[in-house]
């Protein structure tokens, strides 16, 4: 079985050696053939010279593929594309797996029962958060704060889209369901989200069987700047923007007053009980669910300025899916 895990990066070379140095410790059967694929997204930085050094050092697990349009979905769609294996994994650029990571991962896609699998994105172990941060529960935040995926110790059925980190899929079903949706995904200039997950609801929309392998451990670290309020408040409110351009084409013009009046009454409500919330983890987390609502509402209200101003018959470029 080939294997191709892509790895797509940015402007990161001073943190992209430790995960290729964990990735370069994989412990794989002999019979298998696996490769690491670099995508970098057009970094100014020293990105080349990091992953070429691997390269020098393992030729045959590491290559390097330069993508000059920048967007995270446009370098992995390029990674798809150029990827040698029949399975294609996929982890990022700030993280560190486990050795036996790919091979966990990746084992279960060999036979037909099974399109794609997902693993275990872990906190770093004994990390302190602070008291208004809920790590789990109903409000809980750390899926935000670092695509935090735990769904216990017992291998089994996903029913749920897997997190970009710790992912893998047949590249058949590439052909099948298209590639990743490039109006989605981090560029510069925007944070918005959900290229991964919006994959796998594709997939298993289309009746596809998805595998948890929590033996298949991904870290990831949390940097200062994450753990502060407004952090969290940007990103549940460009979450909420992700949430309607990911079915945005299906709300018409006709439609979004009543959308926007609708959602509007569900931020008064959110606001009030945010406001009177006395625990620390629940009022902040019943904030964070005030700013999805705005994002919802605020991408409504793009969405439909785009439409009357884009060109009769032509489509808008933001609101395409590859193919």
């Amino acid at each position: 079985m080939k294997i191709t895990a892509v790895l797509c990066t940015y402007n990161r070379s001073e943190k992209l050696a430790t995960v290729m140095e964990s990735l370069a410790a994989s412990v794989f059967p002999e019979q298998d053939e696996w490769e690491i694929l670099v995508v970098d997204n057009n970094s100014p930085d020293r990105t080349r010279a990091v992953v070429e050094q691997f390269v020098r050092r393992d030729p045959r697990h590491f290559r390097y593929l330069f993508e000059e349009q920048q967007g995270k979905s446009h370098a992995l769609n390029a990674g798809v594309r150029e990827a040698h294996g029949e399975i294609v994994a996929f982890v990022d650029d700030d993280v560190t797996v486990e050795p036996n990571w790919l091979y966990n991962l990746t084992s279960d896609l060999a036979g037909g029962e099974w399109a794609g699998s997902g693993g275990r994105i872990l906190l770093p172990p004994g990390i302190s958060l602070p008291s208004w941060l809920a790590v789990d529960g109903p409000w809980r935040q750390t899926h935000a704060l670092c695509a935090h995926f735990d769904l216990g110790d017992a291998p089994g059925e996903l029913k749920e889209a897997p997190y970009g980190t710790n992912m893998a899929f047949r590249k058949e079903l590439f052909s099948r369901y298209g590639c990743f949706r490039t109006d989605l995904g981090p560029r510069p200039g925007s944070e918005i989200r959900n290229e991964d997950t919006e994959f796998g609801k594709r997939v298993l929309a289309g009746g596809e069987r998805l595998r948890y392998v929590p033996s298949a451990v991904v870290y990831h670290p949390v940097p200062a700047e994450r753990v502060r309020k407004n952090y969290f408040r940007a990103r549940w409110f460009a979450f909420g923007r992700a949430e309607v351009r990911e079915t945005g084409s299906q709300i018409q013009l006709g439609g979004i007053p009543r959308f926007f009046l609708s959602n509007l009454r569900v931020l008064i409500r959110q606001t009030r009980e945010w406001l009177r919330t006395r625990d620390l983890k629940e009022r902040f987390g019943r904030q964070c669910a005030a700013y999805r609502t705005a994002g919802n509402m605020a991408e409504v209200c793009i969405q439909a300025l785009r439409r009357q101003v884009a060109p009769a018959g032509k489509p808008v470029p933001e609101g395409k899916t590859l193919s």
